[in-house]
């Protein structure tokens, strides 16, 4: 084995046994002795005042030298050849290095999901199927684009799918306190569960309901009777269970069906289905008054009413609809800003 090779090993384990401290150490020395040495050689040109000695220093380190300073004793010159240059040059490399180290860590850190997120109100997606979920996201990010952000949390054994795009976490388990923590779930608006076993879908349910009771907590299961327990012992949870044979059926009986009920649940093209609350403040009013401004108005169709007794689909237009109740409706974009003042003097 060369010398060099040696050397060149020798040299990367020093460098990654220094510590940001001891670098610090150095750096501080170098600058003291460098200023005694320099003062003694009488270079006070050099060093008075403080503030043009330390830019002296770090123009000669970076390299960058402009010339509007340089030594004019001979002591000065041997000084500055020396040891202020190389000195300056070593420490210099060693600094960048570092801070890249750090830089590189960080970003890795953040590839392999140990990092703790810092989003608040966020939308939690817990589970990993693939190009299930990467498209699962794809709908998120066009919905809340500039609203919440989204993170993702697995138990599998991969990095970041989307870096730059999504917040990324990995866990040993969901019931995981210390890497939930990692992944906002106290702080999370929204923790939406789709994972491909069931029985680790309902414990991170359990375990998700008890930390943020807040949280609009949704649940998907193959199982559908996984869905009465969780609604047994978390009645806010919303499960959503499998339909891919109850669209075979509808589809078989009724053809286009499926394609129907794609266009309505995509975000990307098409009409779809959105919601939005009556407000508290204004007074109840009816669902034929929201019908008819809201195809006029909106070009948007309203099927569904949630007064708080579960979902009325394709209602009465004689239906009262209280303040804070929800609305379901078909339209191309979702509505923003609903001029609610104009539907009550309607009604």
């Amino acid at each position: 084995m060369s010398l060099w090779l040696v050397f060149r090993r020798w040299a990367a384990s020093q460098f990654h046994a220094l510590s940001g401290r001891n670098l610090l150490l150095m750096i501080l020395g170098y600058t003291v002795v460098s200023y005694l040495l320099l003062t003694l050689a009488g270079e006070q040109a050099l060093v008075s005042p403080v503030t043009d000695y330390l830019y002296y220093l770090v123009v000669t380190a970076s390299t960058v030298g402009y010339g509007d300073m340089s030594p004019s004793t001979t002591a000065g010159k041997w000084i500055v050849m020396l040891v202020v240059i190389p000195g300056g040059l070593g420490l210099f490399a060693l600094t960048l290095g570092r801070v890249a180290s750090v830089l590189i860590e960080y970003w890795k850190q953040g590839q392999l999901g140990r990092r703790k997120v810092t989003v608040n109100n966020h939308i939690l997606l817990l589970g990993w199927n693939e190009q299930r979920t990467l498209h699962l996201i794809k709908m998120l990010q066009y919905e809340e684009k500039g609203h919440r952000a989204i993170v993702l949390c697995v138990r599998a054994d991969i990095e970041n799918p989307l870096p730059g795009e999504i917040e990324f976490v990995r866990v040993p388990s969901f019931t995981d306190s210390d890497g939930m923590a990692r992944a906002g779930v106290d702080t999370a608006s929204c923790i939406l569960i789709d994972n491909p076993e069931d029985d680790i879908t309902l414990s991170a349910a359990l375990f998700c309901a008890n930390h943020n009771p807040q949280a609009h907590l949704l649940a998907y299961f193959n199982d559908e009777s996984l869905s009465v327990l969780l609604k047994h012992h978390c009645p806010n949870a919303e499960c959503i269970p499998s339909v891919a044979v109850e669209m075979l059926a509808k589809s078989a009986i009724d053809p286009g069906s499926s394609e129907l009920h794609h266009e309505l649940l995509s975000t990307h093209k098409g009409m779809t289905q959105y919601s939005v609350h009556y407000p508290e403040h204004e007074p109840a009013t009816t669902v034929g008054a929201l019908f008819g401004i809201f195809k006029t108005d909106y070009d948007a169709i309203l099927i569904a009413v949630d007064s708080g007794q579960g979902v009325a689909l394709n209602p009465s237009l004689d239906i009262s609809v209280p303040p804070g109740a929800k609305i379901f409706y078909i339209a191309d974009e979702r509505v923003e800003h609903f001029n609610w003042s104009r539907i009550t003097a309607s009604s």
